[in-house]
């Protein structure tokens, strides 16, 4: 680790300090470091990011600071660098444009860009602006060496020497063009897909019910489309979706639920629908919000193919076992820190630069 150990150190006690904001609830520990100048505050930031935007429920972000509280240990961070030499890297400055669909979906880069001894520009999406600049506070209190290297704007990025930016697949074509000077990584709209034979036990459907109604689905982890065998029978799918049906209660989910049925029982598509989920027959990768896609495969070996050839449009897959780089039934949302966007490496981006 050589001289970036102070940055690892940081980070885990930010881990430390997340694990008081939990699914089951917030509840102030003891030897929290600094935790009486930021415990309340944060609780405030979490209210503010509610406040703010609709889709960022109280149960959604605590789903996100929990899982970054599991990640951020000493020997999480250790395992995931390893195998790099952090110790040559000159600091340059990069540049980081973050999406907001779900809350803190920057994080890995922000760690990323850090923990390799870089210093960070952060632009941030008007959508989730409220979490990660009390984080990096408190990163900085507990790491004073830090001071310096965190900088947030919300002006023109400028004075970079590289930059990672996640957008859609129109602001991505404009991210190309605008940093084609600039050594980049850039992300556009990916979604993920679940395989089923129809041989899925209740609890590997009940698991996939999380994949799919996680952050409303919002997420480009989230499963919204399925690929089945002829003749599947969706019985038990729905079954297992059930228990996500108080979903239907939130304001923002039932607008789109209504209007996305209004528009295909006008169009007169075939769907199937629960009250809360539609499922409809459909060849592309994105589904709107309340809708799950599917299509039908004849063998295993030719949807391997397409899968294949669609690779830059899917960000995961699960199955269980049917391709190399399968994700577990209900794993979708929890990934590990060397499960990278994209497939793209972004350590050893941030080590060539």
């Amino acid at each position: 680790m050589g001289n970036k150990y102070y940055i690892t150190k940081a980070f885990a006690e930010l881990g430390q300090f997340l694990s008081q904001f939990t699914t089951k609830g917030i509840e102030k520990k003891e030897n929290i470091l600094h935790n009486d100048l930021f415990f309340d505050g944060f609780k405030h930031q979490i209210k503010l990011a509610k406040e703010h935007n609709g889709w960022f429920t109280e149960n959604n972000i605590l789903f996100a600071l929990e899982g970054w509280a599991n990640l951020l240990t000493e020997n999480n961070l250790k395992q995931w660098l390893s195998s790099y030499n952090l110790s040559e890297v000159q600091p340059k400055k990069v540049a980081i444009i973050m999406a907001g669909n779900i809350p803190l979906v920057g994080f890995h880069d922000f760690l990323s860009v850090l923990i390799t001894g870089h210093d960070v520009l952060v632009k941030q999406s008007s959508n989730d602006k409220h979490l990660l600049p009390f984080l990096a506070k408190y990163l900085e209190y507990v790491s004073p060496e830090l001071n310096g290297k965190i900088t947030f704007t919300e002006d023109k990025l400028q004075n970079f020497d590289a930059v990672i930016a996640t957008g859609s697949n129109n602001t991505a074509r404009y991210f190309e063009y605008y940093f084609k000077n600039n050594p980049s990584i850039i992300r556009q709209n990916r979604n993920s897909v679940a395989i089923l034979t129809g041989d899925e036990t209740e609890d590997q459907l009940n698991a996939l019910s999380e994949d799919i109604f996680r952050y409303y689905g919002l997420g480009c982890r989230n499963v919204s489309k399925l690929f089945v065998p002829k003749n599947y029978n969706f019985d038990g799918f729905f079954n297992a979706m059930y228990k996500w049906n108080p979903i239907i209660e939130e304001a923002k989910y039932a607008n789109n639920y209504d209007y996305n049925k209004a528009v295909y029982l006008m169009s007169e598509f075939d769907m199937l629908e629960n009250g809360f989920l539609m499922i409809k027959e459909d060849p592309s990768y994105a589904s709107p919000i309340a809708t799950v896609f599917y299509e039908y495969y004849d063998s295993l070996e030719q949807l391997q193919n397409k899968l294949n050839i669609d690779k830059d449009l899917i960000q995961c897959v699960v199955s269980k076992g049917l391709t190399e780089n399968d994700v577990d039934f209900g794993m979708t949302q929890k990934p590990q820190l060397w499960d990278y966007a994209d497939d793209i490496n972004t350590i050893e981006f941030l080590l060539k630069i």
